[in-house]
């Protein structure tokens, strides 16, 4: 019997700020990920711990970062997620090398997932043109004004339009959906093996 999982050789960038990410969809997803194989990286905007909230107001659990946002190499992942928290994407949209890593893998086609509040920076990055989304509805109006096809009230969306695939969903409760689309977006990415691993 084989050891092989699903995701192996597959690599994700998580991109988070160190206070008010939401904590379940920081660690749901990141937890499932990796339990399927793949390597997930969690790059905050310093190597202080990263301070999670539930609700956007009770203190979550407290998380290690993998590496910086200044550090992170972009290239050596295969999928871009996003999670939300109202303050975490708030933030995370003022930081230039976050929006940089978002502009680079839409241009190279690599898909990117964002869930919640999340879509948020994908706005201030501008690639939302022509894609149909979903998000904390908050976001929606922010979203269709940059440029976005539509917004749609739907437990996860996945959209290819625009030449990469855009995983979006709205809230926690969303989660088993988002992180269905998201495994599968990843699972359609050639898997990073040997050399290009290190």
């Amino acid at each position: 019997m084989s050891d092989n999982k699903p995701l192996d050789g597959h690599r994700v960038l998580v991109l988070v700020t160190n206070y008010g990410v939401e904590q379940d969809e920081l660690l749901v997803p990141v937890r499932r990920l990796r339990d399927d194989g793949a390597d997930v990286t969690v790059a905050a905007v310093s190597s202080d711990p990263i301070a999670t909230l539930v609700g956007d107001r009770d203190a979550g659990e407290t998380v290690e970062p993998t590496t910086t946002l200044e550090t992170v190499d972009p290239g050596a992942c295969q999928l871009l997620l996003i999670p939300g928290g109202t303050i975490n994407a708030d933030q995370l949209r003022l930081q230039p090398k976050a929006l940089e890593v978002i502009k680079k893998f839409a241009t190279s086609g690599r898909p990117i997932a964002a869930i919640c509040h999340g879509p948020w920076a994908l706005v201030e990055a501008d690639v939302l043109r022509d894609k149909t989304l979903t998000s904390y509805p908050s976001v929606r109006t922010d979203a269709c004004n940059a440029g976005a096809k539509s917004w749609v009230d739907e437990a996860v969306v996945s959209d290819s339009a625009n030449g990469y695939t855009l995983v979006t969903s709205r809230t926690p409760k969303d989660l088993d959906d988002f992180v269905r689309e998201v495994s599968k977006a990843l699972a359609g990415e050639v898997p990073i093996t040997g050399e290009a691993r290190r």
